[in-house]
């Protein structure tokens, strides 16, 4: 009989706030799903600030990168599997007090949990979002030369025209404007494969709704969460969906399985 393939199960959720999304079943959930590794974005707390709960999940070994400011942003992972290493941020200031990357290493691939900056109202952060874009993108491909790489996370962007449900009507709003749109298509030009679209070309799937106007209830979204690996490891994904029936954020939590 064949050796079973190890695949490793991944997922990745914003959870806009972990101690609210913890009231709504949050700890059963990672349970229910039994992943190997997941990773939380915009968890807007501190580890200190978290529940003996959401410390302590069965199975789990659990690592925090939070923001300086309390209640913003902030990014978190859950893992069965050891890491051999966890790095905190880039090593950019700027960047890192905001707690937006998490970088965890195992034996055979980097996995690098991203909480990518909203653009704002007015485009006020765009400039800072571009370059957090190429920061990014620099500290994958160094990583990736040394091993595969899957990156995870909310980009508060949607890519492509199929990747929200009124692409004309956003075309200057935050997450749909070109230089957003642009950084992304650097990434994918630098090395990377969005791995969703190695599965499905269509559009009407997303990973976040407004609260307003019942956008989730009439499927009004946005596709801005997403897992993408360096392109020699395009193989080793077997699946990247989207767990669009799963409640409990503003996101859904969305699944990569990992040879």
């Amino acid at each position: 009989m064949a050796a079973k393939k190890n695949v490793k199960k991944l997922i990745c959720w914003n959870v806009n706030g972990i101690r609210a999304v913890e009231k709504k079943g949050f700890v059963k959930l990672v349970t229910e799903l039994d992943a190997d590794i997941f990773s939380i974005q915009e968890t807007k707390a501190q580890p200190d600030q978290l529940s003996e709960q959401l410390h302590n999940i069965k199975g789990y070994e659990s690592y925090w990168h939070s923001a300086e400011r309390k209640g913003y942003s902030s990014v978190g992972v859950y893992t069965r599997i050891k890491p051999m290493t966890v790095s905190y941020g880039m090593g950019i200031k700027e960047f890192d007090n905001e707690g937006r990357v998490l970088t965890l290493e195992y034996s055979d691939f980097y996995l690098i949990n991203i909480y990518y900056p909203n653009a704002g109202d007015g485009l006020k952060r765009l400039d800072y979002k571009t370059s957090f874009n190429l920061a990014i993108q620099k500290y994958a491909g160094k990583l990736s030369s040394k091993k595969s790489v899957v990156l995870c996370g909310d980009f508060n962007v949607a890519h492509k025209e199929i990747d929200l449900k009124n692409p004309k009507n956003n075309e200057n709003n935050a997450g749909f404007t070109q230089q957003e749109r642009k950084g992304m298509d650097e990434l994918i030009s630098s090395g990377f494969t969005d791995t969703f679209r190695m599965f499905n070309q269509e559009g009407g799937h997303y990973t976040w709704w407004s609260y307003r106007f019942n956008s989730r209830a009439k499927d009004i979204g946005w596709r801005i969460d997403y897992f993408c690996v360096d392109d020699k490891s395009r193989d080793r994904v077997k699946k990247s969906i989207i767990l669009k029936n799963i409640l409990g954020s503003d996101h859904c939590p969305i699944q990569l399985d990992f040879e």
